[in-house]
C-alpha cells in the first residue's frame, strides 16, 4: 500500500488559484488547459438564458472533466483534478473579462457606486466521481471618479480579470464592503475547496 501523500491536479493557469491552493497545504501539479485561439479545451460562453451561477458551475465541471480526460489520454498518474471558474454578475448580467482597455473602462464605470455578485464554482473529478461547490459573494464598490478608473487602467491590472478588477490588487481600495468569501472573490473559495477535497480523502 502506498504511503505517498495525496496529490491533486489544478486545471488552471491562474497564479491566484495556485497561491490560494497552497494555503490548504495540498500537494498539487499544474494541468493547464489549452487556451490558444481555435484550440480552447473549454468554450467559456454562456448559454442563452443561463444564469451567472449556473454558468460558473458548468464551466468548473467542464474544466474538471476536461482535465480528467487529459490525465487519461496522456497516461498521467491518476489523481483528482480540480477545475474552477469565476464570474461577476451585475443586474443579472454576466460581466466577463474585458477584451480591451475601453471595455474595462466601461465595466468599471458600471460597477461604480453599485453592489454586484462574484460567483466562483469549484469542481473535483476522480474516476467517475464529480463533486462541486459554489461560492457567491456580494461586493459593494464606492463611487469611482474618471481619475480613479483611469489610474487603475494605467496599472494594467484590469485586463484578463472577470469584472475588470482584482480585489487583492489595487482595486481593493474601491471596495467598501463584501458579504461572503474573500478567497472566493479572488477565484478559489478556501472553505468550499477544503470541504470538497475532504470528500476525496484529503486531510484538512
Amino acid at each position: 500500500m502506498s504511503h505517498l501523500p495525496l496529490r491533486l491536479y489544478l486545471a488552471s493557469q491562474s497564479p491566484r488559484r495556485r497561491e490560494l491552493l497552497k494555503q490548504l497545504n495540498v500537494n498539487f501539479d499544474m494541468l493547464p488547459l489549452r487556451a490558444a485561439p481555435g484550440r480552447a479545451d473549454v468554450e467559456e460562453i454562456p448559454l442563452p438564458e443561463e444564469t451567472a451561477s449556473a454558468f460558473v458551475e458548468r464551466m468548473a465541471k467542464e474544466k474538471a472533466r476536461c482535465g480528467w480526460k487529459r490525465v487519461q489520454e496522456r497516461g498521467l498518474p491518476r489523481q483528482p483534478v480540480l477545475g474552477a471558474d469565476t464570474d461577476v454578475e451585475l443586474d443579472g448580467i454576466i460581466l466577463g473579462k474585458p477584451a480591451s482597455r475601453r471595455q474595462a473602462e466601461e465595466i468599471l464605470g458600471r460597477l461604480s457606486g453599485r453592489d454586484h455578485w462574484v460567483h466562483t464554482a469549484v469542481a473535483v473529478m476522480f474516476n467517475e466521481r464529480l463533486e462541486f461547490r459554489l461560492s457567491s459573494s456580494k461586493v459593494i464598490f464606492a463611487p469611482l471618479s474618471a481619475a480613479d478608473i483611469g489610474a487603475y487602467l494605467a496599472s494594467g491590472e484590469a485586463l484578463d480579470k472577470a469584472g475588470a478588477y482584482a480585489i487583492q490588487g489595487r482595486a481593493g481600495r474601491f471596495v467598501q464592503r463584501i458579504e461572503g468569501s474573500y478567497s472566493g472573490i479572488m477565484g478559489l473559495p478556501l472553505y468550499e475547496t477544503a470541504e470538497l477535497l475532504r470528500l476525496f480523502g484529503f486531510s484538512s
